[in-house]
């Protein structure tokens, strides 16, 4: 496996790569080292490389959606070899979930065929390898509410991705009202 870290409007990202595939995506943390710290905690046997034209344009795309334009990350080919079936369900079902919108954990499980299984999804979320390309941002708790993220900023991160897309939760403020120009 390979990996690279780029920068983005919301700071530097890294993403990890085999021959099948994205393997890992890592949102900023608070700085490039602690970015490429955590990328390559998850994807212990890669190497730090310039990466090929597929991975190149994954790169692309992810800068483009870190400034707020639309962009559509379902034909990125990912490699999720060793994922359980549950979770492989939760994230295809998670992948349909488009640009702007939302869906409750709850709506996933019955989505992945799992009905009841709100919590279950929850736990695919918090383990998910390639955050953004499966967004996790998008779904959300009962009741519509922010709920928890996995990434560094919690919350605050997973407001600033759905603000990205245009979308409010409650009285929360979107992405377009927090400060960007501070840390992740």
């Amino acid at each position: 496996m390979h990996y690279c870290l780029f920068d983005t409007d919301l700071g530097p990202c890294g993403v990890a790569w085999s021959e099948r595939g994205v393997t890992r995506f890592q949102l900023p943390e608070t700085d490039r080292y602690a970015t490429e710290r955590r990328l390559r905690l998850r994807s212990p046997y890669s190497s730090a490389e310039a990466p090929p034209p597929q991975i190149a344009q994954v790169i692309a795309d992810v800068q483009r959606y870190m400034a707020g334009k639309k962009v559509d990350f379902a034909p990125v080919v990912l490699d999720l070899t060793g994922i359980a079936p549950f979770y492989f369900e939760v994230y295809a079902a998670a992948r349909r979930v488009g640009w702007g919108e939302t869906a409750t954990y709850g709506e996933l499980a019955r989505q992945a065929g799992s009905p009841g299984a709100a919590r279950g999804v929850g736990q695919a979320m918090s383990r998910n390898p390639v955050a953004v390309i499966i967004p996790c941002h998008r779904i959300l708790a009962s009741g519509n509410k922010v709920g928890g993220f996995s990434a560094f900023g919690g919350a605050v991160s997973k407001q600033r991705l759905l603000g990205l897309e245009g979308v409010r939760i409650g009285a929360a403020k979107a992405a377009g009202q927090l400060s960007l120009s501070g840390q992740w």
